[in-house]
């Protein structure tokens, strides 16, 4: 019986640790860009790299490593980035699925 329960807690652990490599969907719930399509994957790297950028700055701040001034001007720039590259992102998603549309 402690073999068999030993077993399940095995098997539960392993498929909650294998989540986030059986299910490729971002937050929003649509699937994250597929490996065979690198223009997309290299915006979502982009676009994860520039949201690290602006938590980092944030960290700075609260650590008191920038001033209220030198953080808000550094805090601008990287958010008009990141939505520069959200942008893109729509736009290339934009076309991806008017041409899914079009094969469909």
């Amino acid at each position: 019986m402690e073999y068999a329960l030993a077993i399940v807690i095995l098997l539960a652990l392993a498929w909650f640790v294998s989540a986030p490599f059986r299910d490729r969907r971002g937050a929003d719930g649509e699937p994250l860009a597929s490996v065979e399509d690198p223009v997309l994957a290299e915006l979502e790297a982009r676009k994860e790299a520039k949201y690290r950028e602006i938590r980092d700055c944030e960290l700075d701040r609260a650590q008191g490593k920038l001033t209220d001034e030198d953080f808000r001007r550094q805090e601008a720039e990287l958010r008009a980035e990141a939505i520069a590259i959200l942008k893109e992102l729509d736009r290339v998603q934009g076309k991806r699925a008017g041409r899914a549309k079009e094969g469909g």
